[in-house]
């Protein structure tokens, strides 16, 4: 009865919980209708008062685009208008223009026709006035052929003789007198053109040398540029193909070579090294050959100024850089690109003096030695491979002769080629043009002194002028007049074969007899 009882009441209370919440069910969900429903009805509301919105300001927009449309048109409009309106103020201008223009040629014509009546009336004027004096010239021929006794054709031909006569005596007494001045003078002339070359041209010499000295920001640097066990002095030298030297001078280095083009690289790299701090094999082999392409194209820059200096044009590329090199390079202590500069002008100078084309000097005079700039690979003198290297770059046959000429290689063809030589030997042998150490002067002097006294009957020997003359005392007794002539090509001969010198070198003989005697 109990568990009856009690599953009846769970029965019961079951069924009364079902019942429970049917009803709250119901009611619940009656509650969520209504509140979905005017949930929609202002979703409608909102999505209508937002379509009507979005309408207005569509409806403004397509306004607004109209009126700009309308604007942008108007101002069309307007421009074409004042365009339009421009036209026609040029067309009316344009046509009172012409109206002028008509006016003046209606008037000119008028002068024209004015100015032919005129000429007509002068014309017919000067026909009476010509039969005149055709008739007085006629009259005049009569009576000179009855007063000479000659016919008209007779007397020109006398007349024609004497003048003839006449002229040629002049010519010949004024050719005399040229040559005869020209005898006088010449030397003169000469002496004046080359004073005048020299007195008009002045360039900056550079002294020989073979040694570069770069400055260091502290004593530090020299062993960071020698690097762990002299792997970076190393690659450096190998790199650049000079001799770099550290030793005890403070805050500098020295760079040996005899090459000027690769002692320049060398010392910008060195600089730049220094200040980039990174120094090492690799960092080193790079700006070298930076440093190398930089040069060369500044060479190619210095030729190109050089040659805009001088006025000349349409020279090849590959001369150009020939010039640049010039700036790197030097004999007997003297810059071979200022040499070759001051030979141009010199040379420009002589050939105006003389009435011949400068420009052609001046180049000739430029390019003389190039061939000292020539490849390894060129071999011979320089005046030959500089010719060998205008020739091949099409270079006028008068200049490449010049080149090869100005040292008697080949014979000259041309007056330019002495013009050239002539340069040459004033820019390279005048007084300072050319230096040395005074080591190696000293050297050359003494040895110079010291041939000249190797020879049989020289008593003394002197070396003057700058090396440029060695005058040579001979006794008497033993060396005569005509032994002295001798012993003067013998001692030029051997000073060519066993001494280097610039320019040429001036022997001269000198024998002299004293008698002395004393009154007591």
């Amino acid at each position: 009865m109990d568990i009856s009882a009690i599953i009846i009441g769970l029965l019961a209370g079951i069924a009364g919980g079902f019942g429970i919440g049917y009803v709250l069910s119901s009611k619940t969900g009656k509650r969520v209708i209504q509140q979905a429903e005017q949930h929609a009805k202002t979703l409608v509301s909102d999505a209508e008062r937002e379509a009507e919105i979005s309408k207005k300001e569509r409806l403004q927009e397509v306004k607004d685009e109209w009126h700009k449309k309308k604007q942008e048109y108007d101002a069309k409009i307007q421009s074409e208008r004042a365009k339009l309106q421009n036209e026609e103020k040029k067309i009316k201008e344009r046509d009172e223009a012409v109206k002028k223009t008509v006016e003046k040629i209606s008037t000119k014509e008028k002068q024209l026709q004015q100015f032919e009546q005129e000429l007509k009336k002068k014309q017919d004027d000067l026909a009476v006035k010509q039969k005149s004096i055709d008739a007085l010239v006629a009259e005049q021929n009569a009576r000179l052929e009855r007063i000479t006794g000659m016919s008209r054709e007779d007397a020109k031909k006398f007349l024609m003789e004497n003048m003839v006569n006449e002229a040629k005596n002049e010519a010949s007494q004024m050719i005399k007198d040229l040559r005869d001045d020209a005898k006088l003078n010449a030397k003169k002339e000469a002496q004046k053109i080359i004073v005048q070359a020299i007195q008009r041209t002045a360039s900056d010499h550079s002294v020989e040398t073979t040694v570069s000295v770069v400055n260091l920001a502290s004593e530090d640097m020299k062993g960071r540029i020698i690097g762990r066990e002299g792997r970076n002095i190393r690659a450096f030298e190998a790199a650049t193909g000079v001799d770099l030297i550290i030793d005890d001078t403070p805050e500098a280095v020295l760079i040996s070579g005899f090459d000027p083009f690769r002692r320049e690289v060398a010392r910008v790299s060195l600089e730049r090294l220094m200040n980039d701090g990174r120094i090492h094999p690799t960092r080193i082999e790079e700006i070298v050959e930076k440093a190398t392409k930089e040069l060369e194209e500044e060479m190619r820059e210095i030729g190109e100024n050089a040659i805009l200096e001088l006025g000349l044009h349409n020279v090849h590329n590959e001369i150009v850089k020939y010039v640049g090199r010039m700036k790197y390079r030097s004999s007997y202590g003297q810059n071979l690109l200022h040499h070759s500069i001051e030979v141009a002008y010199l040379a420009g100078i002589m050939a105006t003096e003389l009435g011949i084309d400068p420009i052609q000097a001046k180049r000739a005079g430029l390019l003389h030695d190039i061939g000292k700039c020539a490849p390894k690979e060129l071999e011979g003198p320089h005046a030959l491979v500089g010719m060998e290297i205008a020739q091949k770059y099409k270079e006028h046959a008068i200049i490449c002769n010049a080149i090869g000429a100005h040292h008697d290689d080949i014979p000259m063809e041309s007056i330019i080629a002495p013009i050239v030589q002539s340069a040459d030997s004033i820019s390279g042998a005048r007084p300072g043009a050319r230096r040395e150490s005074l080591e190696s002067y000293i050297k050359r002097l003494t040895t110079l002194e010291g041939l000249a006294q190797g020879f049989e009957g020289v008593h003394k020997s002197f070396a003057i002028q700058a090396g440029r003359e060695v005058r040579v005392i001979v006794e008497p007794d033993r060396i005569g007049d005509l032994l002295a002539d001798t012993l003067a090509h013998d001692i030029a001969g051997k000073i060519e074969e066993e001494l280097e010198y610039p320019g040429q070198i001036r022997v001269t003989v000198v024998r002299e007899r004293r008698s002395v005697a004393y009154a007591r």
